[in-house]
């Protein structure tokens, strides 16, 4: 019998670059997570917004001259668009995270859960932008 050189085998090393471009799956998974980072940038923003309120008015101007900046709407617009993406694909993953609901002795379906939660969340942001223009009570 031949004496196998130990030190010439390597062991095997599975390929690890873009394993979550592999399966559909995990590309929606990796987008909603980068989806949750930008909901932690924006408040952020928000909470530098609050600081500057508490250091008065100028400092307070000054935030919304900043926010009035071309880079700024941009840069909200973009957020705004991973907001809704991590909205949708949160209420889309909720069914599956929680307790069966059970109606009448039926389980609500998945599906009306996604609808509901994303109709209230519309609805949610349609009052807030009725309120801060002035429109609602």
């Amino acid at each position: 019998m031949s004496q196998v050189n130990r030190s010439t085998r390597r062991p095997f090393m599975r390929p690890m670059g873009k394993w979550w471009e592999r399966d559909p799956f995990f590309v929606r998974y990796m987008w909603r997570e980068v989806t949750a980072v930008v909901v932690a940038i924006y408040a952020i923003v928000c909470a530098v917004g609050i600081v500057r309120l508490s250091q008065g008015e100028a400092a307070w101007n000054g935030f919304l001259e900043a926010l009035r900046s071309p880079w700024s709407i941009l840069a909200h617009m973009v957020m705004l668009l991973g907001m809704i993406y991590h909205t949708y694909s949160w209420f889309e993953i909720m069914p599956k995270t929680m307790p069966p609901m059970v109606v009448d002795g039926k389980r609500v379906s998945a599906t009306t859960i996604t609808t509901t939660g994303l109709l209230v969340a519309a609805a949610a942001g349609v009052l807030l932008l009725l309120i801060l223009w002035g429109l609602a009570p």
